[in-house]
């Protein structure tokens, strides 16, 4: 069996973690990295890698929480926004294998950043790109 990630570890109390929340499917804790005072960390119990690797039932579940805390977080601090968080694979930039979502409160000029270079291309490349998606 796979090793238990640091969240299953914080979900069992086996690491201290300060708990916001947790219900039968997910639980939120405080990031130990605040990049701004506020930011939660709500998690699957279940440790599923991705959010490829879930059911239904669980991702929604898990983001009803993150709407739980979203408002929780913006009622505690009144943040000037709400960045919600979700990333898969080394190369999204999950760096722990567990589901999870950040809630990051924002102010203007926080000094967090996100690189977002947009492409642009034509409609009927759009159009094509858009075929190629089965739902």
């Amino acid at each position: 069996p796979m090793e238990p990630t640091v969240f299953t570890r914080i979900l069992r109390r086996e690491l201290p973690a300060a708990i916001v929340c947790e219900d039968a499917l997910s639980f939120a804790f405080m990031d130990a990295g605040q990049l701004n005072p506020g930011h939660v960390l709500v998690a699957t119990r279940e440790p599923y890698e991705t959010l490829l690797d879930a059911d239904a039932a669980a991702v929604a579940a898990l983001f009803a929480t993150v709407h739980r805390v979203a408002r929780a977080v913006q009622t505690a601090f009144a943040p000037e926004g709400l960045t919600i968080l979700q990333a898969n694979r080394a190369a999204g930039w999950q760096t722990v294998p567990h589901l999870h979502v950040h809630v990051l409160p924002r102010w203007h000029d926080d000094g967090v950043g996100l690189v977002w270079p947009r492409k642009n291309p034509p409609l009927d490349e759009l159009r094509r790109l858009a075929a190629l998606i089965v739902v």
